[in-house]
């Protein structure tokens, strides 16, 4: 009860969004599509007034609610580029796009994220990894491929409400894979030797990982 307490008392501290954004949540909260959570929403913002990064890669866009927090924190010299392979939500995310005036930032490719990422080049400042969680590890090569040196790495969702601490055996039939593959994640982000990562109990839990230079 306490850390729930401190939980609740942590998220009144944050200084919110703009009226879209806040909008947004509410109706996308409402309809049942998945927001990041408060603390990640401010981590975000962290990162963006601290580096600007100038070439965002989103993997896991819904109705683009990431996408546009993170481009009005990252500054106007901002370009994102986001991945969604959900149809019913890709006209949702162009028109919010649009409504907060960031057609001309923001790029949306269609499809699987597998395919995607294999077919791009260039280096990225920043990635976010807000996809299906089962495919993390199946993302993290080129992933790790196209995130420059020095770049960061932030990855949602890692600790499945708890469930990543329990056996296989402990979670329901339909959840082991997910399981299975978020701890094979885990141990790969923090044990690989181009990155240095922490792991972070916020929200559902962050990782953060930085691309070592030189590797």
């Amino acid at each position: 009860m306490t850390h729930d307490r401190m939980l609740t008392f942590i998220d009144s501290l944050y200084s919110g969004n703009t009226p879209f954004l806040e909008e947004l949540e509410k109706s996308s909260l409402e309809e049942g599509v998945p927001i990041i959570r408060k603390p990640t929403q401010a981590l975000l913002r962290f990162f963006m007034e601290k580096d600007h990064p100038k070439n965002i890669l989103e993997v896991g866009c819904a109705v683009g609610f990431s996408a546009i927090l993170m481009c009005e924190h990252a500054g106007p010299e901002c370009k994102l580029t986001t991945i969604e392979k959900y149809e019913k939500r890709i006209p949702l995310a162009i028109e919010n796009f649009e409504k907060a005036g960031m057609e001309d930032r923001i790029t949306l490719l269609e499809g699987d994220a597998t395919d995607i990422l294999a077919g791009l080049d260039g280096a990225y400042d920043f990635i976010f990894m807000d996809a299906a969680k089962a495919q993390y590890i199946r993302f993290l090569p080129d992933v790790i491929r196209l995130l420059k040196e020095g770049g960061i790495l932030l990855s949602d969702n890692v600790l499945q409400e708890g469930e990543i601490l329990e056996s296989r055996y402990a979670v329901t039939r339909r959840n082991r894979t997910i399981h299975s593959r978020m701890r094979e994640y885990l141990y790969e982000i923090t044990h690989h030797e181009m990155l240095e990562t922490v792991i972070l109990p916020i929200g559902d839990g962050v990782t953060v990982s930085v691309k070592k230079k030189g590797k």
